[in-house]
């Protein structure tokens, strides 16, 4: 570990490139089938994506489509004229020994996005995204190299930073968010475990703010792996630099399980691929006169991203940031969530709105949520309506059901959606705050722990939560315990 005063010294800039595979319907340049549940390889191919002799491509208009909406979301610049043009290395599971990317004219240019899961996160900069073919799967068994093509020349969208993060949470925390903008514009699932989304940094280490070092991380499977990696590459290179040593401009891999990165090969430059016009695929009109998109359309069908919707949350609701970040995260929830607001907006008045609120978040996130990890239910499942929530959290805020049958009401509307008003009458479960019946709990509580009262009475303050909850079993769970509370302390003073 080098020392925080070493580390002072050096300045780190990062750049991330994030490919994540957009839903269409068809592959990028041919008509087989974009299915990544497709298990039996070979099956979705053709003459196109296999590169004979003689064929020609034709781009897919949807996955252009989709990468105009992604750069809408993320402030870009959409190019009026883009073009594909062709990558060429030889690699086994590349069958056209080049790649159809866009080298010169991506469709979207200069964006930003300020990661908004965690605080306190600076904006990055979005260099360029652009739209390109992906290659095929390789298998090693028995010594042998099996090659899948399936998702050969599947569309596959890159975004590109700008070289302007300079730590490991905040390349973690942005690639975090934008996968939740990628699921708000169902664009991709953008799941890591599936490959549907992979991140690659690159990692710079100076004695000022210009560019110095430089290496690739590949073979990342996780945010935090992508955290881990820039931070430990960051000090790798520092270390080289203390002792004089050069840092190898190269392609390096993460070992999850050593936590370290490993060198792979050295990285290529531009001048290696021979990037040119790809000749079987038209120049593009994206916009504008004899354009082929409105992005006046497809801005309005964006609807609330989860950035906006999460400041909204906590300016209308009054939560806090981390809760906001749940709910925008856990969209299902949200949506249940929000619903249960609206619900009970009309049928409170403004004072108990806001505590109406906080009691519908903690119910859902912390009881519901827990009931059904028990009962081992998904939340897409669940059976509760937001009527008999809405019924439930009423009887709370207005003392009708103290907190504990309020529980017990609950885990019956959870299975089967019971009116939770019934559940309450037909088990005793409303709650007494009735003056004379609460005193004739306590004064046979009181009657039943002399030593208890002689405790209390000598200066033992705490044993008034044990007087509670002996009341409070004399009411079976029925007793308000602010009533209960207040009439133990006077009959206790009285004696």
């Amino acid at each position: 570990m080098i020392s925080e005063e070493i580390r002072k010294k050096y300045f780190p800039t990062i750049g991330l490139e994030i490919h994540f595979e957009p839903k269409t319907k068809y592959k990028m340049f041919c008509n087989c089938l974009n299915d990544p549940d497709e298990i039996k390889p070979n099956v979705n191919i053709c003459p196109i994506c296999l590169a004979h002799p003689g064929v020609l491509p034709t781009i897919n208009l949807e996955a252009v489509e989709l990468i105009i909406k992604l750069g809408l979301a993320l402030n870009c610049e959409i190019s009026k004229i883009s073009r594909f043009d062709r990558k060429n290395y030889f690699y086994p599971d590349l069958p056209k020994s080049y790649q159809i990317t866009q080298a010169f004219y991506p469709f979207c240019l200069n964006g930003k996005l300020t990661p908004f899961l965690e605080e306190d996160i600076s904006e990055v900069l979005i260099k360029e995204i652009h739209l390109e073919e992906d290659t095929g799967r390789l298998s090693h068994v028995n010594g042998k190299t099996l090659i899948d093509y399936n998702r050969a020349s599947r569309p596959l969208i890159e975004l590109v930073t700008e070289a302007c993060i300079h730590d490991g949470r905040t390349a973690r925390v942005f690639a975090e968010s934008l996968q939740v903008i990628l699921r708000d514009l169902n664009i991709s699932d953008a799941d890591m475990e599936k490959g549907q989304m992979r991140v690659e940094v690159n990692v710079s280490v100076s004695t000022d703010d210009s560019l110095g070092t430089k290496t690739e991380v590949k073979n990342i499977n996780s945010f935090r792996s992508a955290e881990k990696a820039i931070d430990y590459e960051i000090e790798r290179q520092i270390e080289l630099l203390e002792k004089g040593e050069k840092v190898v401009q190269a392609t390096r891999g993460w070992d999850d399980v050593k936590n370290i990165t490993v060198s792979q090969r050295i990285k290529e430059g531009a001048d290696d691929y021979r990037y040119f016009p790809d000749p079987d695929l038209p120049e593009l009109i994206v916009h504008g006169e004899n354009g082929l998109f409105d992005l006046t359309k497809i801005q309005n069908s964006l609807g609330e991203l989860s950035y906006d919707k999460k400041a909204r949350l906590i300016k209308e609701y009054d939560l806090s940031w981390d809760k906001a970040v749940f709910l925008v995260v856990n969209k299902s929830i949200c949506k249940f969530f929000e619903n249960t607001v609206n619900e009970i907006r009309n049928t409170v008045d403004e004072k108990l709105f806001l505590k109406a609120t906080k009691l519908i978040y903690n119910y859902l996130v912390t009881d519901v949520i827990g009931m059904l990890i028990s009962k081992n239910i998904k939340f897409d499942d669940l059976k509760m309506s937001v009527n008999n929530f809405s019924k439930l959290i009423g009887l709370i805020i207005n003392d009708k059901v103290s907190s504990r049958a309020a529980k017990i009401i609950l885990e019956k509307i959870i299975i089967d959606d019971s009116d939770p008003e019934i559940v309450m009458k037909d088990n005793g479960l409303e709650q007494v705050s009735n003056d004379e019946e609460i005193r004739k709990f306590v004064l046979d509580v009181l009657g039943e722990n002399p030593k208890s009262v002689d405790e209390y009475k000598s200066g033992k303050i705490a044993v008034l939560q044990f007087l509670i909850g002996k009341t409070m079993g004399k009411a079976k769970g029925a007793g308000n315990p602010g009533k209960i509370k207040e009439i133990l302390e006077m009959e206790l003073n009285k004696q």
